[in-house]
């Protein structure tokens, strides 16, 4: 009976008897060899491969759950101006992958916003919000993110994390609505998917007006000669701040051909919305080198685009999927803006939008 025990006892113990909170990812040498997908874990960065489209995505959640580099049979098409995954974790602050802006992205027009006929003050001293045009939220590049999920089947690779944004005292200090975010990272027939899902924990309707800041860029032409398609119809007028005037016109005042525009002939940091879309309610935004390409679709819940192009660096365009436009909350509180989400006590606000490279 002793020995019977004992033996129990081991069996109970081993590592693999010991459940884990979501299935492990394969790694390259546990992968069967003619397996569609692989997604791995190398210490905190999440690999995402897509075989046959030649493909790997790699995920950093210690630094804000954001893609740092998007490769299509060697060629990145995700901008990192970092020497290694590393150095992009020890200081993940340039322009840099896909970084999530929340809980607001862009930029406000006071140390304050609005929500349900309420104004909320920020507190300064806490310093997590910059001053004195709060921009991009405050959780950009956290660690706090946790993998729940990482796994593959016949059709894609993918990994899931949340972010529980109710359990951060100083964050519920600056925007007092609890709530998770849940990203997953999806990459199936060479096209990624970055889902979103939003959960209202608290009492009182909550304002979505989040958005995401991906850098992209294709290596078979300089910047100047990239081909830019933008699927907008209308522009929203900044001011000095780079602020929604509540003045708009039509995007065709700006650009006289908004599906040709040669990217050397503009320098951009603009806000555009009425998006246009497909049958799926779906908008695409491209640019193109000489055969490379990009196209950013995004899903309907995403109302509006700031796309941000600047002369000075000549290496990147960035195409960012926004809920809302700029200063939206408070805009909203004024009546300037109608399209502000609002998500009521209990439910999940979702959406996703795609990045699809061709011509590689």
């Amino acid at each position: 009976m002793t020995i019977r025990l004992a033996l129990l006892a081991a069996l109970l113990l081993s590592p693999l008897a010991v459940s884990t909170p979501r299935m492990q990812a394969q790694s390259p040498s546990q992968a069967p060899a003619g397996a569609p997908y692989v997604a791995r874990s190398e210490g905190d960065v999440v690999y995402l491969e897509d075989r046959k489209h030649q493909t790997v995505v790699a995920i950093v959640p210690s630094a804000g759950n954001a893609a740092y580099s998007m490769t299509v049979k060697g060629t990145n098409i995700l901008r990192s101006p970092y020497k290694s995954i590393e150095e992009f974790k020890a200081k993940p602050t340039r322009h840099a992958g896909n970084p999530f802006m929340a809980p607001w992205a862009n930029r406000l027009d006071e140390l304050a916003f609005y929500a349900n006929g309420k104004k909320y003050p920020f507190n300064m001293e806490l310093g997590n919000v910059r001053g004195p045009r709060p921009i991009h939220g405050f959780v950009t590049y956290t660690p706090k993110w946790k993998v729940i999920e990482t796994k593959v089947d016949k059709d894609s690779a993918w990994v899931t994390s949340r972010l529980e944004f109710w359990r951060e005292p100083s964050w519920m200090a600056q925007f007092p609505f609890a709530h998770t975010i849940e990203m997953t990272y999806r990459l199936r027939d060479g096209v990624l998917e970055v889902a979103t899902a939003i959960e209202n924990l608290s009492s009182e309707t909550m304002p979505i007006s989040v958005g995401y800041h991906p850098y992209f860029q294709v290596g078979d032409a300089p910047r100047d000669e990239w081909t830019v398609s933008v699927g907008a119809r209308r522009e929203w007028l900044l001011s000095p701040e780079k602020l929604p005037t509540g003045e708009t016109r039509p995007i065709e005042q700006f650009f006289p051909n908004p599906k040709q525009i040669r990217l050397g002939d503009f320098d951009l940091d603009h806000v555009f919305d009425d998006l246009v879309r497909d049958a799926n309610g779906r908008a695409v935004m491209s640019v193109q080198g000489k055969s490379q390409r990009v196209d950013v679709t995004f899903g309907p819940n995403y109302k509006a685009a700031v796309i941000y192009a600047p002369a000075s660096t000549k290496e990147f365009i960035c195409f960012e999927p926004m809920v809302a436009i700029s200063n939206a909350m408070n805009l909203a509180h004024r009546g300037v803006y109608k399209e502000l989400q609002t998500l009521e006590p209990g439910k999940t606000w979702r959406e996703s939008f795609w990045i699809r490279p061709s011509g590689f």
